[in-house]
């Protein structure tokens, strides 16, 4: 959804600006040539939108580092790929590199690398490298191991692209002579191929001259076509012609038929997208903003659509009933050629498209409703379960206050079989993507009284419910309701749904075991861990604690422990205690960048260590001159694994005597 999302603003910028400016395109207006400029930025680098995408989109864990890895496979192969690389790869002359290197830049090679891409960040994003090379573990290893893959996969196209593109081309030739049935049978596959971009080669072959036909060119040059032999009245633009019934009026009539087959609660949102993508088809000719509406939600419709597309193209074709376009069968398209001499009958299109109009209204809405299609707007009822009704439960119309959304995410992790039967949580756009351990304890009925629309099974450990546009919302907080502690399920249809959260903080102090309690590791001021200068800390990424600036040199432990590990530079190191907490104690902000200097090593990594044992020797002149802060957080990592910290302290802290804070179990 990513890259297709972006296809109506595009397709409108530029029906726009061929509007303004029909007849110098941009040349003679420059808010047409902006407009028209902003849209083909996106329409023309879909290939690339599409390998960032399916590369975001499929990865694990929906992080920016997938899709950088995608946008980098793209252009090693893409550039491998041109004709300029195979030339010197080969060692073949520029004019000998076959022609379908020029066609490498498309959304099958986009699809290819954005898949290969999510796979290895999934499988590798999590690898720790040995320390020497500990910079480049985890999301940056990615990118780099993508690179040397797409090596591999640009070879293996050098020679069978090709043989794919080659086999377009050889299909063209062959039924080039077959008239009007063989412009028929090209607008089926040319509709076909458009899911994985590969109609771009597949015109070529009727629109250009790979295969002596030249449509294109041949129409536009009008007058001069004829005389020169090249164009013929009647046959020229038989392979353009039938286009226009089915994307002026054709697709526009399914884009009605999906509206009206809405759920009543969908409707205003369908109709924005139906709205923009039947604007977009009419005047510009750009269809994909409706074709991938459906093609792949619905693909029986998209096949329906191609058979029309090759009926409309073979009546056009038949009556000589012909018009041309230089960039699509839009309306702009059509009122720019009505001119031409070789356009002849051209109304006749219009007539026609009025007929496409009800026929794929009618036929996508029979279709839709008959085979209970998910078309934009429509989803499955529910399984199981129907009641939504007699639920003890009183279910208030969800807030959007974090408060409210949080609340409302713990109610669907209920519904869900609890946080037990949760392994996995992800959205599109109206529904939660979850796995689970069994599929059979989501209470489906619960589920619709929360709101949802309906519950998917695709199997036993995948299962979808539908909600609605706040889905994406639902599953952070879903997220972060499970950080919070585990979530009972919701046991029978008129129990309440029950939820192990944390009480009160005095409660807990009350009836909580002290396991830690940790000093301070050097003489200093206490700053509150929201103060300090770095996000990663103060954020509460890193964990929970407090900071401190140090006036004193010598860095103690600050409790019995383990020292797991001393980074190279020294600034930092992390102790784990024997009943399990994990403390960091970090000497100042971006430290690291001084390579070591202003620090010394006491004791090695690994070393078992006592209450108050030095571990680091400070030159606390040099690194107070040099640091960018020596505020220095001390962090206990690890703290979702026990209750909250007791209690805190402010002001001024005494290396191994003051008590910053207790650990509680």
């Amino acid at each position: 959804m990513v890259p297709v999302a972006t296809l109506p603003a595009a397709a409108i910028l530029m029906g726009i600006g061929y509007w303004i400016d029909p007849v110098g395109w941009g040349n003679d207006n420059a808010l047409a040539a902006l407009l028209i400029k902003s849209g083909a930025a996106i329409i023309d680098n879909m290939s690339v939108l599409f390998a960032i995408g399916v590369a975001y989109g499929m990865s694990k864990d929906k992080d920016g580092s997938a899709a950088l890895t995608g946008f980098v496979a793209f252009l090693v192969v893409t550039t491998l790929c041109s004709p300029a690389a195979v030339s010197m790869i080969k060692g073949i002359p520029l004019a000998e590199v076959p022609v379908a290197f020029g066609k490498i830049n498309n959304q099958f090679v986009g699809i290819l690398v954005g898949v290969l891409s999510a796979e290895l960040y999934n499988r590798f994003s999590g690898v720790e490298l040995p320390r020497a090379l500990s910079f480049f573990s985890g999301r940056r290893l990615v990118p780099i191991l993508t690179s040397f893959l797409m090596i591999i996969v640009a070879f293996i196209l050098m020679y069978i692209w090709p043989v794919i593109y080659g086999g377009l081309v050889s299909f063209g030739e062959s039924i080039k002579d077959m008239g009007a049935l063989g412009a028929g049978i090209y607008a089926f596959f040319n509709r076909l191929l458009i899911p994985v971009g590969l109609h771009h080669a597949l015109n070529s072959v009727f629109w250009f001259d790979v295969a002596g036909i030249n449509d294109i060119p041949n129409f536009l040059a009008g007058q001069q076509a004829i005389d020169s032999g090249l164009a013929t009245v009647g046959i020229t633009g038989r392979y353009q012609a039938g286009f226009f019934p089915v994307m002026m009026f054709g697709l526009p009539g399914a884009a009605l038929a999906i509206y009206h087959c809405a759920r009543k609660e969908h409707k205003a949102k369908v109709a924005g997208i139906m709205l923009a993508g039947a604007f977009a088809a009419f005047f510009t000719g750009i269809t994909e903003p409706l074709e991938f509406s459906f093609m792949f939600v619905a693909p029986v419709l998209y096949v329906i659509h191609a058979f029309l597309m090759a009926i409309s193209v073979y009546i056009a074709a038949s009556m000589e009933w012909i018009s041309g376009f230089g960039f699509s069968a839009g309306l702009v398209d059509m009122f720019l050629s009505s001119r031409n001499p070789l356009a002849v009958h051209w109304y006749m299109l219009i007539v026609q498209g009025i007929v496409f109009f009800f026929i794929y209204y009618g036929i996508f809405r029979f279709t839709i409703t008959k085979f209970n299609l998910k078309t934009p707007g429509r989803e499955d009822d529910v399984i199981g379960d129907e009641t939504a009704d007699g639920y003890d439960e009183d279910i208030k119309a969800p807030s959007n206050s974090k408060e409210g959304i949080q609340q409302e995410a713990r109610h669907y992790i209920a519904a869900i079989g609890g946080s037990d039967n949760l392994t996995g949580i992800d959205a599109c756009i109206t529904r939660l993507r979850l796995n689970v351990k069994d599929s059979a304890l989501v209470n489906d009925g619960y589920a619709k009284h929360l709101g949802a629309s309906g519950v998917i099974r695709l199997n036993k450990q995948s299962v979808q419910v539908i909600i609605g546009t706040r889905a994406e919302l639902v599953a952070s907080a879903m997220n972060d309701v499970l950080t919070q502690g585990p979530v009972a399920a919701y046991e029978g249809k008129h129990a309440p749904v029950e939820t192990k959260e944390k009480a009160p903080e005095k409660e807990t102090n009350a009836q909580a075991k002290v396991i830690l309690e940790m000093v301070a590791p050097f003489d200093g001021e206490v700053v509150a861990l929201k103060d300090v200068p770095d996000e990663a800390f103060s954020s509460g990424v890193v964990g929970d604690g407090l900071a401190i600036t140090p006036t004193s040199n010598i860095v103690m432990a600050p409790a019995a422990g383990t020292v797991v590990k001393i980074f190279e530079t020294n600034h930092a190191f992390c102790l784990e205690t024997d009943n399990g907490v994990e403390i960091i104690v970090h000497m100042g902000i971006d430290t690291v960048a001084l390579s070591g200097k202003g620090f010394k090593r006491l004791v090695e990594e690994g070393a078992e260590v006592t209450l108050g044992q030095p571990i680091l020797e400070l030159d606390l002149e040099y690194l107070n001159a040099n640091a960018k802060s020596m505020i220095s957080p001390v962090i206990i990592s690890n703290i979702d694994d026990f209750d909250k910290i007791a209690e805190q302290i402010t002001g001024k802290v005494i290396g191994n005597k003051t008590i910053i804070y207790k650990v509680l179990k």
